[in-house]
């Protein structure tokens, strides 16, 4: 029951941080990359506060999203304390939440984090993940496409990042979400190349 009020409480200081954000990392995203974390936590037999936790928060602390990284981060921990998280999930969380991020390449050390990269990479594909790199893509400023310059366009977003996400799953019970989300894509860019 109190590990049940600490989510409350996270889920809370999480719609707070993003709930107006623009870019594809709003409170929502946050919401579905836990829930999609606990899914598959209770079906790898990880530790499923942790992951959901850490799924909420992932983008807490983010290089993209904050001026201020490692200050974002101490405030979170110091929340995390108040709420009486206890010291060593508050160390599980932060380690799970460190390698999730696309951009630096690293695969998490520990299941929890390796289920909430899995969770977060779920939530950049499919139709779920369209919609969002348009919506990044529009709050940068991007084309959508373009016939001579296509490098930094939203299209170019599916094949320098998101279509290699399949390959890039840990879990079994994340694989299975991935490659019907991969081929949604596939179907979509597809279909876009041809009315383009």
């Amino acid at each position: 029951m109190e590990k049940e009020k600490q989510l409350k409480s996270i889920r809370e200081y999480v719609k707070n941080i993003f709930q107006d954000d623009a870019t594809g990392h709003d409170y929502f995203h946050m919401k579905r990359v836990a829930k999609v974390a606990k899914l598959i936590a209770e079906k790898e037999n990880a530790d499923s506060f942790v992951t959901e936790a850490a799924g909420l928060l992932h983008d807490v602390g983010d290089h993209k999203l904050f001026n201020n990284p490692s200050a974002v981060l101490d405030e979170m921990y110091l929340f995390l304390k108040s709420i009486h998280v206890q010291d060593d999930d508050i160390e599980k969380i932060k380690i799970a939440m460190k390698d999730v991020s696309f951009s630096k390449g690293n695969v998490p050390v520990t299941l929890e984090g390796k289920i909430v990269q899995d969770a977060d990479r779920i939530d950049a594909i499919g139709a779920i993940g369209i919609a969002r790199t348009f919506a990044f893509g529009g709050a940068k400023g991007q084309l959508i496409y373009h016939d001579a310059h296509n490098e930094s366009t939203s299209i170019q977003h599916f094949h320098d990042k998101l279509l290699k996400l399949k390959e890039l799953i840990h879990t079994t019970t994340a694989k299975k979400m991935a490659n019907e989300r991969h081929a949604f894509m596939e179907a979509f860019l597809k279909e876009f190349h041809r009315e383009w």
